[in-house]
């Protein structure tokens, strides 16, 4: 009897140790097929958001437009670039790798999960990366881009990784269903960026407006940030808990749906 509990614990260990194994196949077909079948691709690939914003930067500063808030226009668009497109590029590309990857499903081992997981860990590091090249650019430009509650700017980032994960995974869950709906997310996501609040301040708003836009988590995600940065920026719109929840309870449905649908979506 009692080596009943060790026996458990050591199914337990074996079943972590084959889905780990499975993920870090996922995650090197991954690194093959999009990151241009070289561990520097992996680097590259964390240029693209980068390059995104500093093209975006260089735009709003040609444009002659000032800083809202603060003292760097770079820093103010910054903190709403860096939720919005992490967002963006983790949820976006979960919901793409179901398709990328779908004959890996043909391995009984393989699940849906794995691969939606695998590909959010490879996004969440080259989103780290990002963030960090992001940083030393600023620097570079004489921008100061530490926040005025560095707490609270990293659980900003923390809780909108946590709802990319979460869209991602029921994304990528409908992507299994419908497969169309990869084209509908991809154009649902440029409503996203324009309604994120990125481009303009949400709280400025009349409220016929700011309110309605504060139902979106994304536009939380970046009130939230900026309001780590700025010390006078409004916090009117920011529902943290709000936020968290909504990204909680999408990688819930996803996961429910995947569970409920696992036949019907393998077989598919």
């Amino acid at each position: 009897m009692a080596s009943k509990p060790n026996i458990d614990l050591t199914r337990f260990s074996y079943a972590i140790q084959q889905k780990m194994n499975v993920m870090n196949a996922v995650m090197l077909r991954d690194m093959r097929t999009r990151f241009f079948n070289h561990g520097l691709g992996f680097l590259i690939q964390s240029l693209w958001p980068l390059s995104h914003m500093i093209v975006l930067l260089t735009i709003y500063n040609l444009a002659g437009r000032s800083a809202p808030f603060g003292d760097s226009l770079n820093v103010f668009f910054a903190t709403g670039l860096v939720p919005t497109l992490s967002f963006m590029y983790i949820s976006r590309f979960m919901s793409l790798s179901i398709v990328l990857n779908k004959p890996m499903l043909s391995f009984p081992a393989v699940t849906v999960t794995d691969i939606l997981f695998a590909r959010a860990l490879l996004e969440i590091i080259a989103g780290a990366l990002t963030l960090l090249l992001i940083i030393v650019v600023l620097w570079c430009t004489g921008a100061n881009p530490t926040p005025a509650d560095p707490a609270q700017a990293v659980l900003c980032y923390l809780s909108t990784v946590l709802l990319a994960v979460g869209v991602g995974t029921l994304a990528g869950v409908l992507v299994m269903m419908f497969e169309l709906f990869v084209t509908i997310y991809a154009l649902l996501c440029i409503l996203f960026y324009i309604s994120s609040g990125t481009l303009f301040v949400a709280n400025q708003l009349p409220s016929s407006l700011a309110v309605p836009l504060s139902y979106s988590p994304l536009i939380q995600s970046v009130e939230w940030m900026r309001t780590a940065y700025f010390e006078n920026y409004s916090d009117s719109l920011v529902d943290r808990e709000y936020l968290v929840i909504f990204g909680f309870s999408c990688l819930l449905l996803g996961l429910g749906l995947e569970r409920l649908f696992r036949r019907r979506i393998m077989e598919g």
